[in-house]
């Protein structure tokens, strides 16, 4: 069936605008991004697929967010009917509604396929956070260039990427940054956590995920106990996402040879890093957080030896940690694969603890990368959205 490659005749003040998110963050991206859009266009009608968040500001779910929430080959494999039944009724609401504008918000995999038909049907497309074109698989880049009219960044150095590949692309800056604020209460969060104000602190993160937890979280504890025998009055912090990551790592530490005093917080990770001197962590969206709130890190993190052979082949970029990422340069160690030993580990958590002249300069240098990413967010992403509508109107 051929489509008109012409938008719906509607007043231009009452847009039809389709957004697609698929996880818990996309669903905060994209109820922030309603909230902006809603002050420039107050009539505008908003469909497709979103959680509570976006649906808690007037936007109609075609389909329950949670249906797409699928993490892991297995499970994608599994539901893979239902998520191409899924794409096919938006095909067929998108195609008979015509809306002015499809917006895809971050998991790649679904949303870019959409973009991309869309995009073929004469609806502009919006793809807002990129995936990580920049680090690996980079030929991926000439997908997105014909599935998006406009790539919405949350980071400067995949704007830069996009820019060199002639994609049109807006750098809008984190929402992350937005909300935490430049001066955390470090005070604050250790009488909420019921931690003496007066001792050193250190969160231990390993990750959020069952798998990572494995991996990393006996090298993390073996960690602790290392820095424990040399700084006995050290407070352990382990903040875990939930009841079944709790379990987890309390068998972990039950598993020690030597009983080692950590205190276990469900969920609460931001105010567990915010009551910190200094964190150890697993890389990913966590180094972020920690960066934000100031606080010096050191990152861990372990593959299996032929993931870590195959992954060291086709990353194109020198480091894992984001405020490495964002400074263009080593700011916070990373010990990856064999590098990562308790050993070691606790070496570089232990410099700076004690080097309050490194912690003035990574604050210093932290605080210049929250301004940088500080950009509001859902503004800039809702200007630059209503920028290609009017081009398009």
């Amino acid at each position: 069936m051929t489509q008109a490659n012409t938008l719906p005749s509607r007043p231009s003040t009452q847009p039809l605008i389709a957004i697609i998110a698929g996880e818990a963050s996309g669903d905060i991206l994209g109820a922030g991004l309603i909230r902006s859009l809603r002050k420039r266009y107050p009539n505008a009608r908003f469909i497709g697929i979103g959680g509570d968040e976006m649906i808690a500001e007037g936007f109609h779910s075609l389909v329950p967010m949670e249906r797409l929430s699928v993490m892991g080959l297995v499970e994608v494999l599994g539901r893979i009917r239902e998520l191409f039944r899924i794409r096919g009724r938006l095909y067929e609401y998108f195609f008979a509604n015509r809306p002015d504008v499809v917006i895809g918000i971050d998991s790649p995999d679904f949303t870019l396929a959409i973009e991309r038909r869309c995009r073929e049907a004469g609806i502009p497309s919006v793809h807002y956070v990129s995936p990580s074109v920049w680090a690996w698989r980079q030929k991926r880049i000439f997908k997105i260039a014909k599935s998006v009219d406009l790539m919405l960044t949350l980071f400067p150095f995949e704007a830069r990427f996009y820019e060199e590949h002639h994609v049109p692309v807006a750098f809008v800056g984190h929402p992350l940054a937005d909300r935490i604020a430049m001066e955390p209460d470090t005070l604050a969060a250790r009488k909420d956590l019921g931690l003496a104000p007066d001792k050193p602190v250190l969160a231990v993160l390993p990750g959020s995920r069952g798998g990572e937890v494995e991996r990393l979280g006996t090298l993390f504890l073996q960690t602790s106990l290392w820095l424990q025998s040399r700084k006995p009055d050290l407070q352990l912090v382990i903040p875990c996402v939930n009841r079944e990551r709790e379990k987890q790592v309390q068998a972990l530490v039950d598993a020690l040879d030597v009983k080692l005093p950590v205190t276990l917080v469900r969920g609460r990770s931001r105010e567990v890093m915010a009551a910190s001197d200094v964190v150890l962590l697993a890389s990913g969206t966590a180094t972020l957080e920690a960066m934000l709130l100031k606080k010096p890190m050191v990152v861990g993190y372990r593959l299996s030896n032929l993931s870590y052979k195959l992954l060291s082949k086709l990353v194109k970029v020198p480091w894992v940690a984001l405020p490495n990422l964002l400074a263009r340069k080593s700011l916070v160690p990373e010990l990856l694969q064999d590098d990562a030993t308790p050993e070691a580990l606790g070496a570089a958590v232990l410099e700076r603890l004690d080097n309050e002249q490194e912690r003035e300069r990574l604050k210093r240098a932290f605080t210049e990368l929250h301004e940088t990413l500080r950009q509001g967010a859902d503004e800039k992403a809702a200007q630059a959205i209503t920028q290609l509508l009017e081009a398009r109107s």
